[in-house]
């Protein structure tokens, strides 16, 4: 970013450009640009889901949800992209949290439907897996919903509670697997509990 593109005029061009590039369900087909690279900008997305801009929360939902649109993710880089230019951005886990869950049906035919912290709706399936990795040092599951273009959500601890209560056990390659199914694939959440003899 130069001296004549300032923060405020940085933040003001990304935020019009991004309006405009909106597609008819809202999201830009940022897959498709290939503008200039401008460099790092000084924008954060925190653990939690906080996005700042040279260290101050953006305390803007539809400004969060906007600049949501028009990120992605290029090999292991974050982009905030439009047309003309693209911009390097921190992310520290993952761009989104996934606060919502919506189940519908059983066994096979049961579907997933997650909402994220900046409105984004994903159902688990084939296209959108879900994964969880554990913690090495505290055994803690973390787990991860895809919602698109190699962005994901990480599923907060409330969502993945109400997972672990609609999930079931199924002998896998790895042993006894607690799962839950969604769109017809069995997504394991972790070991199934051994049963005290």
């Amino acid at each position: 970013m130069t001296a004549a593109n300032g923060p405020q005029n940085v933040i003001s061009g990304l935020e019009a450009a991004a309006r405009a590039a909106r597609g008819p369900r809202g999201l830009p087909p940022v897959e498709r640009w290939n503008p200039p690279d401008r460099g790092p900008l000084d924008m954060r997305i925190a653990a939690d889901g906080t996005w700042s801009y040279f260290g101050s929360a953006i305390e803007r939902p539809a400004l969060v949800r906007l600049f949501s649109s028009i990120l992605r993710r290029d090999g292991d880089r974050y982009v905030l992209v439009t047309p003309a230019e693209k911009f390097g951005i921190v992310v520290d886990d993952v761009p989104f949290l996934a606060v919502e869950l919506e189940a519908a049906g059983d066994g096979h035919a049961q579907r997933l439907v997650f909402r994220t912290n900046v409105d984004d709706t994903t159902v688990a399936g084939p296209e959108h897996p879900l994964r969880v990795e554990i913690n090495p040092v505290t055994g803690e599951p973390r787990p991860y919903i895809h919602v698109r273009g190699g962005l994901e959500a990480l599923v907060t601890r409330s969502v993945f509670y109400e997972l672990v209560n609609l999930s079931e056990t199924r002998d896998t390659e790895l042993g006894p697997m607690l799962g839950v199914w969604s769109e017809g694939v069995f997504f394991p959440l972790g070991p199934a509990p051994q049963e005290a003899s």
